[in-house]
């Protein structure tokens, strides 16, 4: 597991603000042998189902929605931003549809059992599914919502994931 470590979730003092909001992260899954990811800013952590939680919103038009989809698992890989944003950014704006965008930034794959994950990251949190919720305009308590991020309505679905593991260097 190259040079990474396993810590305990109660040992995680960064900022999910900072750390999912400003610095991103990559959600990875693997589908028919092949890891695709991308860039996501919306998300968080918690404590749900008496279980360690991470939580994450994929909009039904993205590619790697569909690796999470045939996946019982996926991995949040989180990098130094400032010497990754150009990669971040990329992996947002590129769809795996027309490319192997993983292989095109020069990302290394590694996998804990069947999840794959980035060797470059400073920090993985390894996930296993257990609930999709989809976002509809319907559930919407404040109107502003639909207008400002979904004007196209391409919705969010949102999975929460039990945290397996959290690797770090």
């Amino acid at each position: 597991m190259s040079e990474f470590k396993k810590i305990d979730p109660l040992e995680l003092n960064e900022s999910p603000f900072r750390k999912i909001g400003k610095d991103w992260m990559l959600i990875a899954a693997e589908k028919e042998g092949r890891v695709n990811a991308m860039t996501a800013s919306w998300g968080g952590m918690g404590v749900l189902w008496g279980k360690n939680v991470a939580f994450v919103f994929i909009r039904k038009s993205r590619f790697t929605k569909e690796f999470v989809d045939s996946s019982e698992t996926f991995s949040l890989s989180f990098f130094d931003h400032e010497k990754n944003a150009e990669m971040l950014g990329y992996m947002g704006r590129v769809s795996g549809r027309d490319e192997d965008k993983v292989a095109k930034c020069g990302l290394t794959v590694n996998h804990a059992e069947s999840t794959p994950y980035f060797d470059e990251a400073e920090k993985v949190i390894l996930c296993r599914k257990m609930a999709v919720v989809p976002i509809t305009a319907d559930n919407y308590l404040d109107s502003a919502i639909d207008g400002k991020w979904y004007a196209d309505k391409d919705y969010h679905d949102m999975y929460i994931a039990e945290i397996t593991e959290i690797l770090e260097k």
